[in-house]
């Protein structure tokens, strides 16, 4: 067994964790009920853990994190875009059109 992430966002632990067994890998979160724990431990040992329980998937585990962790980051850096299917102004936060559903990488 092997940690594979931690952080102090539980969402992006579980959303880690989805990422992770959609791909079959087996895993196992720790420290999950540990934030009523706060202000008797140090913060940082508080937060929730992901590991893979075989480490044979470890190096596969760290490898679509990585691209998680990519997109989450360049996901803020993105701009809004306009369609270029229909002329719909989009959030950036959107990877379709809202109005249309056209790919925004093709609307681009």
């Amino acid at each position: 067994m092997k940690l594979v992430y931690t952080h102090e966002n539980r969402l992006l632990v579980n959303n880690a964790q989805n990422m992770l067994e959609s791909r079959r890998i087996n895993t196992l979160l720790k420290n999950e009920y540990a934030a009523g724990a706060m202000g008797d431990i140090a913060p940082i040992d508080s937060w929730m853990e992901l590991w893979v329980l075989d480490e044979k998937d470890y190096q596969q585990a760290i490898a679509l994190l990585s691209v998680l962790l990519d997109r989450l980051t360049t996901d803020t850096a993105k701009e809004d875009w306009l369609c270029s299917q229909c002329d719909e102004h989009n959030d950036a936060a959107f990877d379709f059109c809202w109005k249309c559903k056209a790919n925004s990488t093709v609307a681009e």
